[in-house]
């Protein structure tokens, strides 16, 4: 049965009536709809990147490519990012950045501030995430396997060697995986390792809470929202050992969570309504 071009245009009006109905009707259809536009647009820019970066190959200078790309994201959702602190990072030596894990939305933050010659530390499975997989592995992204803790060791030694002989700096997320409670999940012990192995600083980044603007849980992502993202002062592990990392990994999570707090209910950061951070416990790499 085919139907008249009337039909086909009727049709496409009842969708977009619908589509624009669920829009300003409803705040879940509004988170889905940009959710999915945010997913979509990286997918995009990573095909563009991908024939750039190509050019060089496999190399830690392509970040600066996909960042010049990603700068623009915010603006299309209204997000104000303010950075403080960023004259904390050292100018020339390599060093390990830990930050706080909330959404998919830590991009923005992380592109705001990413340091020169730096690759975030990322989960195999991103690999495999169609174009933006192929963009990040483009641009010197270190992809580990969470699963098998082995095979996550021998990466972690091998970017030691990076970090001192191409002087590269990497960024962490060592709560393993997003949080969404307000809080900072207790830290996994190896980037601290591998900041002690290499004997280089620690540099530690907070970004506020989403809370004003976004919730995975609540199914809301409103306009406009700010974050605030702060760099705090280098933390040394000269002359640390292994057996120093279960204290530094606490020192460093009670320092960033103290100031979490403070710029979440500061009037400059996310949310006013965080909970109290988890267990005490460390989990291991």
């Amino acid at each position: 049965m085919e139907l008249w071009p009337g039909a086909w245009t009727a049709l496409l009006q009842l969708l977009l009536l619908l589509l624009s109905t669920l829009w300003f009707c409803s705040s879940s259809a509004k988170y889905f709809f940009k959710m999915a536009f945010y997913n979509g647009w990286i997918l995009f820019l990573a095909i563009l990147a991908i024939p750039v970066c190509a050019v060089r190959g496999r190399n830690v200078e392509n970040m600066k490519i996909l960042r010049l790309l990603l700068l623009h994201v915010k603006y299309l959702y209204g997000i104000r990012v303010e950075v403080r602190g960023a004259h904390h990072f050292p100018p020339t030596q390599p060093y390990v950045v830990v930050s706080n894990h909330q959404s998919s939305l830590d991009l923005l933050g992380m592109m705001e501030v990413l340091p020169d010659r730096c690759v975030p530390i990322a989960k195999r499975e991103l690999l495999w995430a169609g174009s933006a997989g192929l963009a990040c592995w483009l641009a010197g992204i270190i992809f580990i396997d969470r699963k098998r803790t082995g095979d996550a060791i021998s990466v972690m030694s091998e970017v030691a060697q990076t970090l001192l002989t191409q002087d590269v700096r990497v960024w962490v997320f060592p709560e393993g995986t997003r949080n969404h409670n307000g809080s900072m999940l207790p830290f996994k012990r190896g980037a601290f390792h591998l900041a002690v192995q290499a004997q280089v600083p620690i540099i530690p980044i907070v970004m506020s809470s989403y809370q004003d603007f976004y919730s995975k849980k609540e199914r809301r992502f409103t306009s406009p929202g700010r974050c605030q993202v702060r760099v705090l002062p280098p933390v040394s592990t000269e002359g640390l050992t292994p057996d120093d990392v279960p204290a530094l990994a606490d020192s460093v999570r009670h320092s960033m969570l103290t100031i979490f707090r403070e710029i979440s209910t500061d009037g400059l950061g996310g949310g006013d309504c965080l909970k109290k951070p988890g267990g005490a416990g460390e989990a291991r790499l």
